[in-house]
């Protein structure tokens, strides 16, 4: 075990979902190893700390979302930020991480050194202070966002408006909103959040969409959960109630595209049973691709809908010629009066948390190297990133990754390991293929600028797609394919 106040075993970047889980991995398997958790803002949460537009909430249920060893036992199966926000930090301070994490830390650059056999970390600390850290394992827990940077969708006439134009990402807390007329530009999760959170205040409001997503209904509350914690041991009940809802997510999205006609028809009926009737299905909810191929919008308790019988709030499908004041012309002639622009139009992605990776002093290009098990980059020496599904809850991919990264640490310290790097053979033949399996704008942006590793074809550079899958490997499965594992002396 290393021992310093700069040099550790482990450090995890990050103090989100992906990091506390896999401290609390970290801790369970490998008690004797030092960890530091580097945090670049004040607090932990990640995003539910980051993002404040009105509403935000999860858009998965929390029972899968939450820590699968310190379960969430809220009514809610979806919450809204500050709920969740105090969750992670009430489980961190629980379980002993809180004390790990290094606040305002923000990491510049990595660079592994063959020779010593470990990490070299450069960070700025408050913003001013310059200080190196030393690991011989870092696990980035940053998710693959660009937290400061938006998606810059290109909306014309915009730079002509007379009124606000806020970005969610970067929403102005002092915004005041009532009595205005807002359009929301966007059509996925965080526009079918933001209008009905807004609707009680403002004038009018505006779902201003180019194509249409489709909506999935979710109860507020499950009574069937309440028998389960009402007749059963806490520990079972809050498993079973987990187990539900991993197996009811994952029976649909395999309904749906295995039976995608089916599918778009079972959608189609929960949502013509909500819609008010001067709002017609045909073309606002006629998505023009598969269920699943973009994530959906979730609506707890049909909010959303609620919203829309409310007259104040209507959604329009149309794309925008122009801006000028505060007039919104769009393509098939019609206008919409507008004080407030919100731009709901996407996250932009960044890998690896915007910092500079080199190996021995050469510049690291993510974008040319495959993944390993959804896990690992090939040719980076004992370097882990923490990747969710696309179709399921993030913290379910962070679980499986932390999992097959601890046994990889105790399999390496049984046997003396100092590295372990996977490796492609040139004969393996490997194929490229998407790293992610969405068809969304933002996925599209992000291959197009080519900011993403990439996926195989075949063997363990096969890019994850069930959790049940790789919750197997990552516990039982072979984990020495594609590996390298190196045994050096410094």
């Amino acid at each position: 075990m290393i021992a310093a106040n700069n040099s550790f075993d482990v450090v995890i970047i990050g103090a989100g979902i992906s990091g506390i889980n896999a401290a609390y991995r970290l801790q369970q398997g490998l008690p004797d190893s030092s960890y530091a958790i580097l945090e670049g803002r004040a607090e932990i949460g990640g995003t539910w700390s980051l993002f404040k537009y009105p509403g935000i909430r999860s858009d998965s249920d929390l029972h899968t979302f939450g820590f699968p060893w310190d379960p969430w036992k809220d009514e809610r199966a979806i919450a809204d930020a500050p709920s969740i926000l105090s969750y992670v930090q009430g489980t961190a301070a629980k379980h002993g991480i809180e004390s790990h994490v290094k606040y305002h830390h923000k990491v510049e650059k990595m660079n592994w050194s063959s020779e010593n056999q470990h990490w070299e970390i450069d960070v700025t600390i408050n913003g001013t202070e310059k200080r190196k850290f030393y690991a011989r394992n870092i696990l980035m827990g940053t998710g693959y966002y660009d937290y400061t940077r938006g998606l810059n969708s290109k909306i014309p006439g915009i730079e002509n408006f007379k009124g606000t134009v806020v970005h969610p990402q970067f929403w102005p807390e002092d915004l005041d909103y009532t009595g205005k007329k807002v359009v929301i530009i966007g059509s996925g999760a965080t526009a079918v959040t933001i209008l009905p959170a807004m609707a009680d205040k403002v004038k009018h409001i505006t779902m201003l969409q180019r194509s249409p997503s489709y909506f999935l209904i979710a109860p507020l509350t499950e009574p069937v959960d309440a028998f389960l914690k009402r007749w059963l041991p806490e520990t079972l009940a809050y498993q079973l109630i987990r187990l539900r809802f991993l197996l009811l997510g994952f029976l649909f999205f395999q309904f749906c595209r295995l039976f995608p006609k089916k599918g778009i028809s079972v959608l189609r009926g929960a949502t013509e049973k909500k819609l008010p009737d001067h709002i017609p299905f045909d073309p606002h909810f006629v998505p023009s691709y598969r269920p699943w191929e973009q994530r959906m919008c979730i609506t707890p308790g049909g909010d959303f809908f609620e919203a829309l019988r409310k007259g104040n709030s209507d959604i329009v499908t149309d794309t925008i010629k122009d801006i000028t004041g505060n007039e919104i012309k769009l393509t098939s002639g019609k206008t919409i009066d507008a004080d407030i622009i919100i731009t709901a139009t996407g996250l932009k992605i960044q890998f690896g948390g915007g910092a500079t990776v080199t190996v021995d002093g050469e510049p690291y290009h993510m974008n040319e190297k495959y993944i390993w098990r959804g896990a690992l980059l090939q040719d980076l020496p004992n370097f882990t990133f923490v990747f969710g599904y696309t179709n399921a809850s993030w913290t379910l991919g962070a679980d499986a990754t932390a999992q097959l990264w601890v046994r990889l640490l105790k399999q390496m310290k049984a046997k003396g390991q100092s590295s372990m790097t996977p490796r492609m053979d040139d004969k393996e033949g490997v194929s490229d293929v998407a790293l992610l399996n969405l068809n969304s704008s933002y996925i599209k942006a992000a291959q197009e600028a080519n900011s993403l590793p990439k996926g195989g074809d075949r063997g363990p550079w096969i890019p994850r797609s069930s959790y049940f899958k790789d919750i197997w490997h990552a516990k039982f499965g072979d984990i020495t394919t594609g590996l390298q594992f190196n045994r050096i002396s410094t």
